[in-house]
């Protein structure tokens, strides 16, 4: 009888996993490039850390509109930037916010409850929004390119390593924060009438301050080319 009852109770279970919906369950996602993960679904929330580029993450679900998603990575968990997360359909790897309509994602809600950290924008000026961030549009099926790192790769501006005399540079010489929507990242664009300053050690390279996180900037196409976390 035991184990008559052990048969049922796994045959109901498993006719109960079978009509559960994808959307209840959490999804292996993976980013296209170094991804922060921040403690809120926004860029002025505090980064926790990072998904490197091409690895392995778990997807517990995305805002109402799809722009940022709970994920967790090496027991950090926090939100991630949509548009940098991939799912795997059909064997084919998609980035999160071009997905199929067969792969369902679970819509999660976030309640800020005063225990993350904001930065310190403020609603004057100098910390209001000016602009936005071009994500590198990969969309669709971008396959076994993504473990390579497809947007540093495919915006022709692969991540550059500064010196140290840059490194000392642009530590002794910061500058003002730029809000901008979307998520640093190599290969996202800045906006062209976005200020970007000098490095004397590194003369081809231009940086400022997005989103409380100093890239260095291709001045040629405004590409970012390093995030110096």
């Amino acid at each position: 009888m035991k184990t008559n009852y052990s048969k049922k109770a796994m045959a109901s279970f498993l006719a109960l996993a079978a009509v559960l919906p994808v959307s209840a369950m959490a999804l292996d996602t993976s980013a296209a490039t170094d991804l922060n993960i921040r403690s809120g679904p926004a860029n002025n929330y505090t980064v926790l850390g990072v998904i490197p580029g091409g690895e392995a993450a778990t997807l517990d679900g995305c805002v109402e509109d799809g722009t940022w998603c709970q994920v967790t990575y090496d027991g950090v968990r926090g939100w991630s930037y949509a548009p940098y997360l991939t799912v795997t359909a059909e064997e084919e790897a998609y980035v999160v916010t071009e997905r199929p309509a067969t792969v369902e994602v679970s819509t999660v809600t976030y309640e800020d409850t005063g225990e993350t950290v904001k930065d310190e924008r403020a609603g004057g000026t100098a910390g209001a929004v000016i602009g936005s961030l071009a994500a590198y549009a990969a969309g669709g099926p971008v396959g076994g390119i993504i473990a390579g790192g497809i947007l540093g790769g495919a915006a022709g501006s692969a991540a550059v390593e500064p010196t140290t005399e840059t490194v000392t540079y642009i530590e002794s010489n910061p500058v003002d924060t730029v809000y901008l929507d979307g998520e640093v990242a190599v290969g996202a664009g800045v906006p062209q009438d976005v200020t970007l300053y000098e490095v004397p050690s590194q003369s081809e390279y231009r940086y400022v301050n997005i989103n409380g996180q100093t890239v260095l900037v291709n001045p040629e196409n405004n590409a970012i080319i390093r995030v110096m976390r």
